[in-house]
């Protein structure tokens, strides 16, 4: 399936990344035609912006439902090929994005060996950052209807057991109801991307500010 709004948001995204230096890692699309979907998958390498993450992952979700309702608003788009497909054009789908952010913590750095403990200290230590970490969360994007959640992973080894994967991740929801042209389109994902990128370093700083106080105690 061809999706050219979609690719124009894309396209719209990596130019964003370019015009501020940032680097991914990775910065894939892929589609399911089965279920009429597409999306974007972007890493960026956290090195230079804390100690204790690795990675922020983006991922962008949208399908062909949504392409079609933007398609029968925007100029230009009489020829968009989803508008021949009779099941497409009768949808009634908001074109609304769908947009996951995922911090990746590095296991090492946020849960160091400390000679004299034993047992599960570094769960029981992890535990209360990530609390403390969750409540900052939800105050600094408490203007947004969004879910924010963690997900961890637990193995264990001869000095206890500890967290193997530590993500946090929100999930947003923008609607694209207003653009009346594809450069409207870029103009409004270019404010949405900075806004994504504007909260995801406030949480990369919140959290370099928790996890300094933690592991110093």
């Amino acid at each position: 399936m061809h999706y050219p709004i979609f690719n124009s948001i894309v396209n719209t995204v990596e130019a964003q990344l370019g015009k501020r230096g940032i680097k991914t890692n990775k910065f894939r699309t892929w589609e399911d035609n089965k279920i009429h979907a597409t999306g974007l998958e972007l890493i960026i390498n956290m090195d230079n912006a804390s100690p204790y993450m690795e990675s922020l992952s983006i991922n962008f979700d949208w399908d062909s439902f949504r392409e079609t309702t933007m398609a029968k608003e925007l100029e230009g788009m009489d020829s968009h090929p989803f508008l021949k497909i009779e099941t497409l054009t009768k949808s009634t789908v908001k074109p609304t994005i769908d947009v996951e952010m995922s911090w990746l913590f590095d296991i090492d750095t946020c849960q160091p060996q400390l000679p004299g403990e034993a047992g599960n200290y570094r769960i029981e230590k992890a535990s209360r950052w990530m609390e403390s970490i969750s409540k900052k969360v939800n105050d600094l994007l408490s203007d947004d209807d969004i879910i924010t959640r963690w997900h961890i992973e637990i193995d264990g080894d001869e000095n206890g057991r500890y967290l193997s994967a530590i993500n946090l991740i929100s999930y947003f929801q923008y609607e694209l109801v207003t653009p009346k042209s594809l450069n409207e389109v870029q103009h409004l994902v270019g404010r949405k991307l900075h806004d994504l990128l504007l909260k995801a370093n406030k949480v990369i700083y919140s959290s370099n500010e928790i996890l300094d106080d933690s592991l110093a105690a």
